[in-house]
Parts: C-alpha cells; sequence; structure tokens
C-alpha cells in the first residue's frame, strides 16, 4: 500500500467510534524522511477540537524543551508526531483517560515502519516510555528518565509536559539541568542535516 493510501485510511479510522465521546478525528504528523519522532499519548480535547497535535500548553512546553519554534516543529518532513492513541479517549476522573489501544496494533506499527530516517525517538509519557522501551524501561516514570544517558542518543524517555507535571518538574531540577541541554543540541544537530519543506 502506498503512504498515501494509508494515511487516508488512518483518517478516515473509525474503529473506536462507539468508545470515543467526541467521536473519531486522528490527529498525528507524518513523512517517511522525518528525523525525530515524537511518541505521545494522546490528543486531549482542546487538540481534539483544533485537529493540530500539540497545539496547547503541553505543546509549548514540549517546544520549549526541543529549542525549537512552531514552523519547525509542524515541518513532518523534520518531525513525526505519533501518539500511542490517535484520537481523544475522554476524560476521567484524575485526567483524560489511558489512549485506545487500537490505533498501536492498527496503524501505528505500519506507520513506524515506515518511518526510514528517525535518529531520535522522544516518547513522551508512561504509555510511550512502555511501548518503546519494553523490558528496559524502570519500575517508574522518574527512575527510567534519570536513566536517560543508558538510551541516549538514540532515544530519550521524557515525563509529560503537561502543567500537570510542574510538581514533578519542581521535584526533579536535573531534568532541566542536565538532560535539556543534551536533548536540544541533538535535535539542533539533527534538524540542521533533515531536508526542509519548500515555502
Amino acid at each position: 500500500m502506498a503512504t498515501g493510501q494509508l494515511l487516508r485510511e488512518v483518517r478516515a479510522c473509525t474503529l473506536c467510534r462507539e468508545q470515543l465521546p467526541l467521536g473519531p478525528r486522528p490527529v498525528f504528523q507524518f513523512h517517511p524522511r522525518a528525523r525525530i519522532l515524537i511518541a505521545g499519548q494522546a490528543p486531549g480535547r482542546r487538540v481534539h477540537e483544533r485537529g493540530v497535535p500539540f497545539q496547547d500548553a503541553s505543546g509549548e512546553r514540549l517546544r520549549d524543551w526541543l529549542g525549537i519554534d512552531a514552523r519547525v516543529f509542524y515541518d513532518p518532513q523534520r518531525i513525526a508526531l505519533l501518539p500511542m492513541g490517535f484520537c481523544y479517549p475522554g476524560t476521567g476522573a484524575s485526567g483524560d483517560l489511558p489512549p485506545r489501544p487500537e490505533c498501536a496494533a492498527a496503524w501505528r506499527v505500519k506507520l513506524l515502519a515506515r518511518l526510514l530516517d528517525v535518529r531520535l525517538t522522544l516518547p513522551v509519557g508512561r504509555y510511550a516510555l512502555a511501548w518503546h522501551l519494553g523490558n528496559s524501561a524502570r519500575p517508574t516514570l522518574t527512575e527510567t528518565v534519570l536513566a536517560w544517558r543508558e538510551y541516549w542518543p538514540r532515544l530519550l524517555p521524557l515525563p509529560h509536559p503537561s502543567p500537570r507535571n510542574n510538581i514533578w518538574l519542581k521535584r526533579n531540577p536535573w531534568f532541566e539541568r542536565e538532560l535539556l541541554p543534551e536533548l536540544r543540541g541533538r535535535v539542533r544537530e539533527l534538524l540542521d542535516q533533515a531536508p526542509r519543506t519548500a515555502g
């Protein structure tokens, strides 16, 4: 199947229609030549409404962590944005519900197989960490992120950039002091090598 046809099928997906409170609206960004893969959790309500990945407070913080602006972030030839679930899953007692598992099996594996030039994968949050790290993930998110040098420079585990994690960031100042400078340098290096979208 051609990549264009696959993307059309993903965007038209209705697998979880009955379980999605706002209905299906797959939100992701993809190009086979992307150098950086950001694997998030699932779109929040605001992202669902706008149809643009990470177009919220979490995205602003994530772009700051990467040291890039929105123009670069939303260039699919540079950065692929493939969350664990492509549609907004709804809200539970303590925030958004977990990503629907159907996306990973139906679409994510096929899309990941077409990313032929990824040099850095950034799993964001515990569901993405579990998928991309498998048995090498530590028991807790904090322990996994603390061990970031073990995965570097091909992969870098990240906490979720949501404002809900402000307390975590205050309790773990090493994240901004030690990890983020390395991340920004690696992102700059890879983006300088990546093809640029015309216009």
